[in-house]
Order: structure tokens, then C-alpha cells, then sequence
């Protein structure tokens, strides 16, 4: 009996089955959030509507700066060739957005082809209209870094109010619109220009709730002697902090991204560290994407229930017949008052809100009359998804990255620093004497003979306990001493010989110099005396 109140039961505790986590995305978005945004015109205020080439293309990265601050030639740099379209100066070159993309042949597609072809996530920007179309164009060619992401390149930024206007679309809009569907947003500065002018500083507030996205390259920066660099760091960190407000200090690289020799090369090492962490954190997006697609549809879910509450709250208080204009001006002056009640009323974050002064002007072209009451069996899907469906994501996103191999993004300026001679630290810190013939260790030996037998040797060798009264004077933790403990106790017998002592305080040399431990000792550094027990 009622046998259709039980499956209907089950149907909603029960999360879908899904495959792979794009495959999920796009079920999980077309079957329960697409309906929600439909009935509440989400896509009119927000976000167009999410096709498949969203959730299938590979990550993309977006370069944002003002003229002249090497975008493009940081492009140029990342792929190690030239691109279709690419123009290179000290004034605004670029004056179109540039999707570079994998492709079998070099070539450019127009914008207005673009928009049209399912295969690429960029047909919702058909929205913006031919002015921007006309300054949207996608460059193709065959390289080993786009096999693995793509990236877009953006017209210089400019001061004054005179030229936002002539660009004759929004630019801050396009601009949203793509952070909402790009994995990495890089700003970059350019160490003489540190200036943010009104345009760049309205695109910065427009890629609110895409912190997490967001890291800063303070370009050109070999072209400035060390103090002034402390300076201008300083000064772009105090600039950065008026405009993003967020407590926490978004990552800023420094550097010299082009391939053309230092102009003041005193901090050589600085920049090669920077360009590292900078290159792994790219490196690193292919393995995150699916995590980062899911993140944003969560995000996405988010904003959409706010909407249904707030058009939902905004037709309950409309009148019926009379009065509908006055009514309309006092609600939406009255905005932040229904915000309120509804975050009160639905234990709803303050963060979850659209930005008020936005959502004001945008409801003043609406009819309210159009608007829908809440449907709180759509809201509920939704709420059910974020609660069964999401997490089955969750455990399915771990699953691929355990089963596939380890995804990278490779070629490119990305294999110039990973082996040789050029590799980043190669020579230094542990690394130091790996293509020397003798034992580096040896050089200093007979310094730290001098105080291993000081130590009380029996046999040759010294007590873990004498060991650590020496090893201690270095007033490193103990947890670094027992790792350094490890790796020179090489026979694995509790005690040092002169070898493993003079090792140990090599070890301890190269950590009190700022360098890290290996977690295996390298080939180089055992004692020639131990080679044949350690192989």
C-alpha cells in the first residue's frame, strides 16, 4: 500500500549514480539547478545559463593587468613560440581578448565564429554583443603547454574615464564572466607602474568571490635595484589591500617573465624561487579542475538560492492591482531591509548575497509582475543535491585522482627548469658537490674530526646521547635533529662513526643556511665507506 510514496522516498535520500565527476556536473546542473535559475530569471541577473564545453574544457588561465605590464610576452614566455594575433610594445598593443588554445594548425578564428561552436565554452559571450565580438578571437596552435590548459589574454587596461567608455562593451562584465569559468586569474603589475587606475580598480571589484583564484606577478621586476623592490612590494601590498577586501594577502610573485637576460641580476635567486612556486601552482591545475568545476557549481547553487528568496520576497510584497510603481521604488530602495529579513528568516550568510547596488539598479528594468512566488519543492532539489549528490561528487573526484596518472601541465618554459644543471636549486643546499669526485663532506671533515673526538668514541663510534650534546648546540628543533639523526645514522646501529658525525653536521650546515632536508639521502652525500652498505 502507497508502494509510490515509498519509491518517491527513496528516489530523494538516494544520490545519483554518475560515472565521472564532468558527466555528474552536467546531470547534477541540467536536472536540478538549471530549473531553479529558469524559474527565477537567474541567467537575466547574474550568469548565463552552463553548457557542457563548461564542464569538459581543459583549465584556463586569465592574464589581467594594465598596458604594457608583459601579458603577452609572459604568454610568449609560459609557451616558448609565438601565437597567432600576438602584438608586443611599450603602448596598448593588444586590444582584443585572446583565447590561446591547442590546436592541430596555427590560425585565428573571429569572434563571431567562436560564439557558435559548441565545442567551446565561450557561446554565452554572444551576450555581449559585435563590439566586443569584433575584439574577441581565438589563436590556435600545436604546443605542449596547451595540451593541458589554455589561456587568455586581455586588452591592456587604461586610466581615465574617456577610455572605458570608447571600448563601447563592458569591460568589467566580460571580465566577470570569464573569472566565474577560469581556474586561475593572475594580475599582474609592472614594478614601475604600481599606480591602479579607476578601470583596472573596477575590474578588481568585479572579481569579487573569485579571491581564491586570484595571484599577482609583479613583473619587470630585475629592472629595479633591491632596496627600491622592497619598496615598490611594500607599496603594491598597501594598494592591493584598499581594493581587495579580503583579511587574507593574496599570493604575489616576483619576477622577470621573458627570456631576455637580467638587467640587475642581484636577485637571481629570488626570482628563480618565485618562478618555481609561480610555475608549480599552474603546473598543478589539470589535477584540480574537477575539484575547482565542482567548487564552482556549489558557489553557483549558493547564489541561486538567494535569488529565488529575494524575487520570491519582492513579488509577495507587490500588489495586486494599484499602486505597482510606487510599490516598486520603495522595495527596491528597501532591499537591504528584505536581505535582512531573509538571511534572518533562512540562516543564510551574508556573504551568499548579491552585491546590493547592483542588484538595485538591475531590478529598476525589471517588471516585478513577471516574477515568481517561491516554489519550495525546486529549492528542496537543490537543497537535496548539496547535501546527497555533491558529496557522492566528492568521493568520485578523489577516486579519479587516485586511479589516473599524475596530470601536469608540461613543454614549454616548464621543462627548461626541471632537470640539469638550470634545475631550480641544482648545486645548492643538499645538492651541493652531486658532480664533484670527491666526497663533499670531506671538505670540512677534518673540523668535525676535531670534535667527534672530544665526544668519547669507543670503537670508533660515539652514543646517540653524546651525539645529541653536540647536535643540539645548533638550537634546531628536535624534530629537524631527528631527521637529520636518520639520514646520517646510515648502518641504522644507534651510534655515529667519524663519517656519519661529519654527515650530520653537514646536514645540519645546509639546514642552518635556509636549505631544506632530502627525505632520502642522495647518492652523493654517503660517506665512501658506506656505499657498498647502503647499496
Amino acid at each position: 500500500m502507497f508502494s509510490w510514496l515509498g519509491s518517491d522516498d527513496r528516489r530523494k535520500k538516494d544520490p545519483e549514480v554518475f560515472q565521472t565527476v564532468s558527466d555528474g556536473l552536467k546531470k547534477l546542473y541540467k536536472s536540478k539547478l538549471l530549473p531553479l535559475e529558469e524559474y527565477y530569471r537567474f541567467h537575466e541577473f547574474h550568469s548565463p545559463a552552463l553548457e557542457d564545453a563548461d564542464f569538459d574544457n581543459k583549465p584556463m588561465v586569465l592574464l589581467v593587468g594594465q598596458y604594457s605590464t608583459g601579458k603577452t610576452t609572459f604568454i610568449r614566455y609560459l609557451l616558448e613560440q609565438d601565437f597567432p594575433g600576438m602584438r608586443i610594445g611599450p603602448e596598448p598593443t593588444t586590444d582584443s581578448f585572446i583565447a590561446v588554445m591547442q590546436g592541430d594548425v596555427e590560425g585565428i578564428i573571429p569572434g563571431n565564429a567562436l560564439v557558435v561552436d559548441p565545442k567551446k565554452p565561450f557561446r554565452k559571450l554572444n551576450a555581449f554583443g559585435n563590439a566586443f565580438l569584433n575584439r574577441f578571437v581565438c589563436a590556435q596552435l600545436p604546443n605542449a603547454v596547451l595540451e593541458s590548459i589554455s589561456v587568455i589574454d586581455t586588452p591592456g587596461i587604461l586610466s581615465g574615464e574617456k577610455q572605458r567608455i570608447s571600448r563601447g562593451y563592458d569591460f568589467a562584465a566580460v571580465l566577470e564572466w570569464f573569472a566565474e569559468r577560469v581556474d586561475r586569474i593572475i594580475l599582474l603589475f609592472d614594478a614601475h607602474k604600481l599606480d591602479i587606475s579607476d578601470e583596472f580598480s573596477e575590474v578588481i571589484k568585479a572579481l569579487k568571490n573569485h579571491e581564491d583564484k586570484m595571484r599577482v606577478v609583479l613583473n619587470k621586476a630585475d629592472q629595479i635595484e633591491t632596496q627600491q623592490l622592497m619598496r615598490v612590494y611594500g607599496a603594491l601590498m598597501w594598494s592591493l589591500g584598499k581594493i581587495v577586501n579580503t583579511p587574507e594577502v593574496i599570493r604575489v610573485y616576483i619576477g622577470s617573465f621573458w627570456s631576455h637576460p637580467l638587467l640587475i641580476p642581484d636577485n637571481r635567486k629570488l626570482f628563480e624561487a618565485e618562478e618555481q612556486d609561480l610555475f608549480r601552482d599552474i603546473q598543478s591545475l589539470p589535477r584540480n579542475a574537477a575539484l575547482r568545476k565542482l567548487n564552482d557549481l556549489i558557489k553557483r547553487a549558493r547564489l541561486a538560492k538567494v535569488h529565488a528568496y529575494i524575487i520570491s520576497s519582492l513579488k509577495k510584497e507587490m500588489p495586486s492591482v494599484f499602486g505597482k510603481d510606487t510599490k516598486k521604488k520603495e522595495l527596491v530602495n528597501n532591499l537591504a531591509e528584505i536581505y535582512g529579513r531573509i538571511e534572518r528568516e533562512h540562516q543564510i550568510s551574508p556573504g551568499d548575497f548579491p552585491n546590493l547596488k547592483r542588484m538595485q539598479d538591475q531590478l529598476q528594468a525589471q517588471d516585478f509582475s513577471k516574477f515568481q512566488p517561491l516554489k519550495s519543492k525546486l529549492l528542496e532539489v537543490v537543497d537535496d543535491m548539496l547535501a546527497h549528490d555533491i558529496a557522492q561528487l566528492m568521493v568520485l573526484v578523489r577516486q579519479e585522482e587516485t586511479q589516473r596518472p599524475v596530470q601536469m601541465v608540461k613543454g614549454g618554459a616548464f621543462e627548461g627548469t626541471l632537470q640539469g644543471p638550470f634545475g631550480h636549486g641544482y648545486g645548492e643546499g643538499a645538492g651541493e658537490g652531486i658532480d664533484d669526485a670527491e666526497w663533499v663532506v670531506a671538505r670540512d671533515k677534518p673540523m668535525y674530526d676535531e670534535i667527534f673526538y672530544t665526544l668519547s668514541p669507543v670503537d670508533g663510534k660515539i652514543t646517540g646521547a653524546n651525539a645529541k650534546k653536540e647536535m643540539v648546540r645548533s638550537k634546531l628543533p628536535n624534530s629537524v635533529l631527528g631527521k637529520i639523526w636518520k639520514l646520517a645514522d646510515i648502518d641504522k646501529d644507534g651510534m655515529l662513526d667519524d663519517e656519519e658525525f661529519a654527515l650530520a653536521n653537514h646536514l645540519i650546515k645546509v639546514k642552518l643556511e635556509g636549505h631544506e632536508l632530502p627525505n632520502e639521502l642522495p647518492a652523493h652525500l654517503i660517506p665512501p665507506s658506506k656505499r657498498k652498505v647502503s647499496e
